[in-house]
């Protein structure tokens, strides 16, 4: 009767396995989830650096613009000098590294004699004009956005300067704004007709010897 008895009595070595593959596998479900936490956490910071980089780029771009803006007198006349030579005078609305944008704009020209005057000694004389813009062929619009690789450099201008002071008189003598004459003259010569057009300015202009 013994050997039924040794029958029902559990297996030491079964038991020990037994108890020995519980731990292992709580053990591998805690790397698991810890290994899960890593990823998760590494995405998550990969995303918040990537976040911080566009950011900060964004701000060093944008304070720069906004650095420069802040030297513009909005109560004053800027002058904005271009790459080809040319000077335009008017007030900057807006600046950033794309462009400039100018308004009510002024700009010089040399009126140069066709036949110079030999009565006199004078060596040399030129008359500049500060012209309103807006009377010209194209009749352009009294706005201009000027590509920034164009712009040499930009100042303002001060109130008792010549340039200022031929803006103040213009205004004076036009309180109801820029008024533009058109004269075209027509001339037919060997059967061909020729058309030349001249649009002037209706007192737009202040003149200076220098």
């Amino acid at each position: 009767m013994d050997w039924m008895n040794r029958g029902t009595h559990p297996n030491p070595a079964t038991n020990q396995a037994g108890a020995a593959q519980a731990p292992q596998t709580t053990g591998r479900r805690r790397g698991d989830k810890l290994t899960k936490l890593f990823h998760i956490s590494s995405v998550i910071l990969l995303f918040s650096a990537t976040i911080l980089a566009v950011a900060l780029l964004f701000s060093l771009v944008f304070s720069s613009t906004n650095k420069e803006s802040k030297f513009i007198d909005k109560s004053k006349l800027q002058a904005v000098f271009l790459n080809g030579g040319q000077v335009y005078f008017g007030h900057i609305g807006s600046l950033n590294d794309k462009y400039v944008a100018l308004n009510n704009i002024y700009y010089l020209r040399v009126n140069q004699q066709v036949q110079p005057d030999t009565s006199t000694t004078k060596t040399s004389s030129n008359d500049i004009s500060l012209v309103k813009l807006g009377c010209e062929l194209h009749g352009p619009v009294d706005q201009m956005v000027i590509n920034r690789d164009q712009v040499l450099f930009w100042e303002n201008l001060k109130t008792d300067g010549q340039v200022a002071k031929a803006v103040a008189d213009y205004v004076k003598a036009n309180p109801s704004g820029q008024k533009c004459d058109t004269t075209s003259n027509s001339t037919t010569q060997s059967g061909s007709s020729t058309t030349n057009s001249t649009t002037t300015p209706a007192a737009n202009s202040s003149t200076t010897k220098q």
